[in-house]
């Protein structure tokens, strides 16, 4: 049962629309909308606290922008008409400076920009040239989902594995393993596959179990 846990994957695919927005309505709203080619700005910031959801959302609009045939860069260095940006807060000096070379790339090409880190621009371990840069677009902090939306989301995936999730697991879950959505999305995928091997349902004995063995 350890092996299940270690060897789930994320979700294959992250996807846009299995993103609970919770509070972050006017975020969706402008990922959306710079996808769509309507959004009067193009360069995003988001920042939050690590297991914020901030990973998952960026891949999930990569993919989307791949969907509707956009050069995709998810390096936050290299020319593209999508680059995206994860935990800009670690880069090097040289990863600074190829940040900051592509930003302006992709400013002066009209292309689309989506970066995040643990912080906002201003609090940024970065030169103050690409603080500032960081700045320039909409900034957004990301908002945790609550309790209530940590269920509606381990609810809307489970529908995707093919099971209704028992209330009883969803709130085991959320007292007893990390609580942040990728660590409960795995254990539930690894839930799904012991209920498979095991050829038992879902309930809350099976994951208790589970959980003991790991």
């Amino acid at each position: 049962m350890q092996q299940l846990l270690l060897d789930v994957r994320p979700p294959a695919r992250p996807e846009l629309a299995r993103f609970v927005a919770g509070r972050n309505v006017e975020l969706m709203a402008q990922l959306v909308a710079m996808l769509d080619g309507t959004a009067a700005e193009r360069m995003v910031y988001v920042w939050g606290a690590p297991g914020s959801g901030k990973t998952y959302l960026l891949a999930a609009w990569a993919n989307a922008c791949a969907a509707r045939g956009l050069s995709v860069d998810t390096s936050g260095q290299r020319g593209a008409q999508a680059v995206i940006a994860d935990a800009v807060e670690g880069w090097d000096a040289a990863q600074q400076q190829a940040g900051f070379a592509a930003f302006n790339r992709v400013r002066e090409a009209g292309g689309l920009w989506l970066a995040a880190g643990t912080v906002a621009p201003a609090a940024l371990p970065l030169m103050p040239e690409l603080k500032t840069r960081f700045g320039w677009g909409l900034v957004f902090q990301l908002q945790p989902l609550d309790d209530a939306e940590k269920r509606a989301a381990l609810g809307r995936h489970a529908e995707t594995l093919g099971f209704r999730l028992d209330p009883q697991v969803a709130d085991y879950l959320l007292k007893h393993t990390a609580r942040d959505m990728q660590s409960l999305l795995r254990v539930l995928e690894a839930l799904d596959r012991y209920s498979l091997e095991a050829k038992r349902p879902i309930t809350l004995p099976l994951l208790r179990q589970l959980l003991a063995g790991a």
